[in-house]
């Protein structure tokens, strides 16, 4: 097989007449003036897709996009153009529009570029071609029956398929030449139930990278159906959320995008860099309760949020951000990592070519720690256990959040009693992070459906918990 330099070599480069060889001359005319840093970043993406809406088919798309973007900084000022056209002709035009941000001309010694061995944390596969656009549909329409046979109170039912394809191509004034190959699927039903006049809604999806022989399994397709039409059944019996401050319990896995949202954005560099994060200059300081352990990492094998390497070509790794409740370290990009004088994480992250890098969360958690969730449910007399979450809206820089509950119920004397409907969750990250009194032994990481959305561009990412005990929240409710 192929490593991702050779294949992006043959699929990036060599049609527009461009070899690994012609890369160092190209990178070396970035390196000019006062330029502390460029590269060039070449990428050739496919997306497909398929939306079912009772079981017909109401989207079907293809899309395949290919370029270079160029990119030249000189202290916290960056250059960037791009093209769609990959040749040497095209990109020199791209880069004296990037380094017109620096004020001299002179030529520094010629860069030399270093091959980075490409991890394999997923096959370098093409999922597209692997199924005949046939095959998925008659997938999603056979999930679409199952849905509706599970229960007579299932009225509507969507059913959606996305298959993508990424190759990178990565050349960079410090000595970088890095490739990787990346797949990505997922899966996603939601169906709609009716009981008495009242409707309720419910929701399922998964994924990562990997081929669609691994995700359109009978045993994924009868997950996703189980977990959508049981929420929305128990849904149509929730009563009137209370409102007010009490203790709230987070199960384990989806909820950690209140994490990732509320505190998770506020640990990257540039926010950091510019002051404009809660904790800012807290390297070293407690910022969360005892036993409260965050970590961003890139490198589990086939999760959605995972890299390779990541868009600067730096190999992604494990990141501590808090530990033990102390605040360790932020997530950086190359830019914000030189300015701060520390080393970069692997969290330079793009939407495409077209976009330039910024600090980026990969797959971001909070490890497991001694306790059960039936002891937290236990410890509360009267509160809220929030299963999943919808939607929300987050402040990063001031850490205030308003989280949707779409699955939750209420606890009262110590056992989970209704579930109610109406739940939002409101609070400060970093308070919440105060708040912590037990932390659970049962970490999980999401189902691989998560996308994370900053300065207008978007990339998927994982986020996980274990079940959390947060003793003071705020809950806005309908009661």
């Amino acid at each position: 097989m192929s490593t991702p330099l050779q294949t992006a070599s043959e699929h990036l480069l060599a049609p527009g007449g461009l070899s690994l060889d012609d890369l160092a001359p190209l990178v070396s005319e970035l390196s000019v003036g006062d330029v502390d840093f460029a590269d060039l970043f070449f990428e050739c993406a496919e997306a497909e897709s398929y939306s079912l809406e009772d079981g017909e088919v109401k989207e079907a798309s293809y899309h395949r996009d290919a370029g270079v973007g160029v990119r030249a900084c000189a202290g916290d000022r960056q250059g960037f153009a791009y093209t769609s056209e990959i040749s040497a002709t095209r990109i020199r035009e791209a880069a004296q529009v990037a380094i017109a941000i620096q004020s001299g001309r002179s030529a520094r010694p010629a860069v030399n570029l270093d091959r980075v061995t490409t991890p394999k944390l997923y096959a370098p596969v093409n999922p597209i071609p692997e199924r005949a656009a046939q095959d998925k549909i008659a997938f999603l329409k056979a999930l679409d029956a199952q849905a509706r046979a599970k229960d007579p109170r299932v009225v509507q039912v969507q059913a959606s398929l996305t298959i993508s394809y990424r190759e990178i191509l990565v050349a960079a004034t410090d000595g970088t030449l890095a490739a990787d190959v990346r797949p990505l699927v997922r899966l996603s039903v939601s169906v709609l139930a009716e009981q008495n006049g009242r409707r309720e809604r419910g929701s399922a999806g998964l994924g990562g990278r990997y081929d669609l022989q691994t995700l359109l399994t009978d045993a994924h397709q009868q997950k996703l159906v189980s977990e959508a039409v049981d929420q929305a059944l128990v849904n149509l019996d929730a009563v009137d959320c209370p409102a007010g401050e009490m203790p709230v319990v987070l199960a384990s896995g989806w909820p950690g995008v209140l994490l990732h949202e509320a505190v998770g954005h506020g640990l990257e560099g540039d926010f950091n860099r510019k002051g404009s994060s809660f904790y800012s200059g807290k390297i070293g300081q407690k910022v969360a309760a005892p036993g409260v352990t965050v970590v961003d990492d890139g490198t589990l094998a086939d999760r959605r949020g995972s890299l390779n390497i990541d868009d600067e070509g730096r190999l992604s790794q494990r990141n501590v951000l808090i530990e033990d409740g102390v605040l360790v370290g932020y997530m950086q990009d190359k830019l914000n990592a030189r300015l701060m004088g520390v080393s970069p994480t692997g969290n330079g992250r793009r939407q495409s070519y077209a976009h330039l890098p910024m600090p980026r969360m990969t797959n971001t958690f909070m490890e497991a720690g001694e306790a059960s969730q039936a002891d937290m449910i236990a410890s509360v007399d009267k509160g809220v256990f929030a299963v999943n979450f919808g939607g929300g809206q987050v402040d990063i820089t001031s850490g205030q959040f308003v989280f949707a509950a779409s699955e939750a119920y209420l606890i009262e004397n110590g056992r989970i009693t209704a579930p109610v409907k109406g739940a939002t969750l409101i609070g400060h990250g970093p308070e919440v992070m105060s708040a912590i009194s037990m932390i659970g032994n049962d970490l999980a990481l999401d189902s691989g459906i998560g996308v994370c959305g900053k300065d207008g561009q978007s990339v998927p990412v994982g986020v996980g918990q274990p079940s959390l005990k947060i003793d003071r929240l705020t809950v806005g409710g309908t009661a």
